[in-house]
């Protein structure tokens, strides 16, 4: 595949709105902000979840990453939660004020005879800016940096080989500064976070930073969609 040059990450807009919450007083109205019916299947039941493959990926708020690997052919199912760090069992409300080592990141189950992790971290590259450190678009913070988990040494060499691919072909223009981690543990975020962005279109941030950012990424990667998926 053709790696596409995705130099709009370069100029994407900060706007005032953030997936973290401004002040503690406000999460819990913010993140049941006016959830509409889900109109997609459950999630899959954990002993279904068992037949297929995970990868781990954290590129800013979790609500956006979420949403997009949601649209990829293969991928069964996706969870918003949080790793890449050492404290044990943290809350939202400790992770998005920096109070940790974890970033918001996803748990993505797919299906390796549709989708293979090679592709999926393309998608992971494809679909946000991995030169700015700590940060995301609007989102600021070592909780919403770039990090690509591996499970094993076949994982790191897809991931490391990818990304000398990305710089010798100036892709992005500025130095990649993607974490590639070992993968330890993963903790899932509260059930308010799941679907968030299909379950509240209304809300602020998902209108003006995780819908554009789902379109971007739909736009350059088209062949790797869903049929569903428009």
């Amino acid at each position: 595949m053709n790696i596409v040059r995705i130099t709009f990450f370069t100029l994407l807009i900060l706007v005032s709105t953030s997936c973290r919450p401004k002040e503690k007083s406000t999460q819990p109205e913010m993140a049941h902000q006016e959830p509409i019916e889900n109109p997609e299947t459950p999630k899959l039941t954990p002993s279904e979840l068992q037949q297929y493959e995970t990868a781990y990926f954290a590129s800013g708020c979790f609500w956006c990453v979420e949403a997009i690997f949601e649209s990829v052919k293969g991928v069964k199912e996706v969870y918003s939660g949080y790793s890449g760090g050492t404290e044990k069992n943290p809350t939202y409300e400790q992770v998005s004020y920096g109070k940790t080592h974890h970033a918001e990141s996803v748990e993505v189950y797919y299906d390796p005879k549709v989708v293979s992790f090679t592709q999926l971290v393309q998608v992971f590259f494809g679909s946000h800016d991995p030169t700015t450190l700590n940060q995301q678009g609007p989102d600021r913070g070592a909780q919403y940096r770039s990090i690509a988990f591996y499970k094993n040494d076949e994982q790191k060499k897809i991931i490391t080989d990818y990304m000398a691919k990305l710089e010798a072909e100036h892709v992005y223009g500025r130095p990649i500064v993607t974490e590639v981690k070992k993968f330890d543990k993963f903790y899932r975020a509260e059930d308010y976070h799941q679907d968030y962005e299909k379950l509240h279109p209304n809300n602020s941030y998902i209108q003006n930073v995780s819908i554009p950012r789902l379109n971007r990424f739909k736009k350059n990667f088209k062949s790797f969609l869903k049929e569903d998926v428009h």
